[in-house]
């Protein structure tokens, strides 16, 4: 961008459509959501993710927001410099593992200034429109507020989350834990790192669900970083890892299984889209993981069921870390004796007994008044998604429900849920083929028709800054509507 066409203030509003041949002549490459300050003052953290040429296209098609904001700015303008506090102010609420809102709107910016961003700010220098009310974080609040319809504001702590809806009747919600999956398998990894929780008998439980993961995880990234665990399985996580003599190795963080991410480095983190509560101390991590045995249970073969169930069962009872949870699950799974035989049995009783886990959380959660008010545990599905499901409903006088339930229904219900429309929000992205890029974020593709918006259609506005330079926020939107969230607990 020159400076004659930075000190031109633009109002053009146009819809921006590339072929797919265009979109993917962009290189995918590597982002970061947090970028720590070079220099004496490291304790500032940028929130705005840096963009350039090589990655615009694959960050913002491959973000978990649904919206996102770019900043056109030129790093020698002192306007766009003492902007900067303000944007970063607003990218604190929606950036990063410790957002208050993550989910919602990435925050990005591009420095025209650069040569390598030439030719991506000269096609964005006429396709602009001014906002006069966007010079300062709280306009800026302002303005995504009226064009979503929230109330965030400035001094938003996290997990106050008060825009979060219930709304139990639409299926498709369930799409977007396929991220939830992904960050609870990298938790979980990381638990059993941290906690030294891999012995020398619980070594096979391990592999065996690395073997379940890595054909079966609904997530090609998490597939492939599966894969690669088992291949140097001996090499990352020898016999006598945790020995004595080992521990010096260890504490420096040196080779072996602690550096190694499971699901790779891009996996989003401190989002939860699906599982997200509205306290910091329910769902997460726990919903995510359900959400990943069920999709687990929908995946596998007939001839697989047996090693499934054993492979979760000894998983669970080996490397959850709550233990009354862990023992009243692995009573569950001594409790049945008789071998599975399809993977439709094993799908059944992985759903039987997440309803009874919730059917005992209920009565606690209700006693001690620790549930989540939003998100309260429920016998699953209800009948809103699933009125097929039920032949007959009453309730007991404990107040518990008496369910006859079709299981053929429930099965379908389950097949459909946890594997078809959790894995769409991939399949739109072109995730789960076979086509993998050389770049960090290894399988990301170009879309199919639009450069970064699946729904394929973007909306340029520009930001009026001063004399010196121009400030645009590209607001894009990669879901034709902003759905609810609501989940099994």
């Amino acid at each position: 961008m020159s400076l004659p066409e930075a000190c031109v203030i633009l109002s053009v509003i146009v819809l921006l459509l590339t072929s797919s041949k265009e979109a993917a002549s962009f290189q995918s490459g590597s982002r970061s959501i947090l970028r720590a300050l070079s220099g004496e003052n490291k304790a500032l953290v940028d929130y705005a993710v840096d963009l350039n040429s090589t990655n615009f296209d694959s960050v913002l098609r491959d973000t978990p927001a649904t919206h996102a904001i770019v900043e056109f700015f030129a790093n020698w303008c002192p306007a766009c410099r003492n902007y900067k506090p303000h944007y970063e102010k607003v990218a604190r609420l929606f950036n990063g593992p410790d957002a208050v809102h993550p989910g919602i709107v990435l925050m990005t910016r591009v420095d025209c200034a650069l040569k390598i961003n030439n030719k991506l700010c000269d096609k964005f220098s006429s396709e602009i429109l001014v906002i006069d009310d966007g010079r300062t974080a709280e306009r800026l609040v302002s303005w995504i507020n009226k064009h979503l319809g929230s109330s965030y504001g400035l001094d938003d702590e996290k997990f106050e989350n008060e825009h979060l809806h219930s709304n139990i009747s639409d299926p498709g919600q369930i799409a977007r834990a396929v991220y939830d999956v992904e960050e609870a398998t990298a938790i979980a990894f990381e638990i059993i790192i941290e906690h030294k929780m891999i012995r020398q008998h619980t070594r096979v439980s391990l592999i065996k669900f690395l073997q379940l993961l890595a054909v079966h995880h609904p997530s090609k990234r998490c597939r492939k970083g599966s894969a690669e665990v088992l291949v140097n399985f001996d090499d990352l996580c020898p016999p006598d890892m945790w020995s004595p003599d080992k521990q010096e190795v260890l504490s420096n963080g040196k080779g072996m299984l602690g550096n190694f991410q499971v699901c790779g480095k891009e996996v989003p983190r401190g989002y939860w889209m699906f599982c997200r509560g509205s306290k910091n101390d329910t769902r997460g991590f726990s919903c995510g993981l359900w959400a990943l045995l069920h999709s687990l249970s929908v995946r596998i073969e007939d001839g697989e069921s047996q090693f499934a169930f054993r492979s979760v069962c000894d998983f669970i009872h080996n490397f959850f870390m709550c233990e009354d949870c862990r023992q009243h699950f692995y009573q569950m799974c001594s409790s049945f004796t008789v071998p599975f035989n399809t993977s439709r049995d094993f799908a059944l009783w992985l759903w039987s007994t997440h309803n009874k886990v919730n059917e005992r959380l209920m009565k606690k959660e209700a006693s001690l008044g620790t549930g989540d008010p939003k998100f309260p545990k429920v016998i699953w599905p209800p009948k809103q998604l699933c009125s097929l499901c039920y032949l007959s409903h009453s309730r007991r006088e404990n107040g518990i429900s008496q369910i006859d339930w079709d299981m053929d229904e429930v099965y379908k219900f389950l097949t459909d849920y946890y594997g078809k429309t959790l894995a769409s929000l991939y399949k739109e992205k072109a995730r789960l083929g076979d086509e993998v890029t050389d770049g960090t974020i290894v399988d990301l593709v170009a879309s199919t028709n639009a450069v970064v918006v699946p729904a394929g259609a973007a909306l340029a506005i520009a930001l009026a800054s001063c004399a010196f330079g121009a400030l645009a926020c590209y607001w894009r939107s990669h879901q034709k509507n902003r759905k609810p969230r609501r989940s099994w607990n």
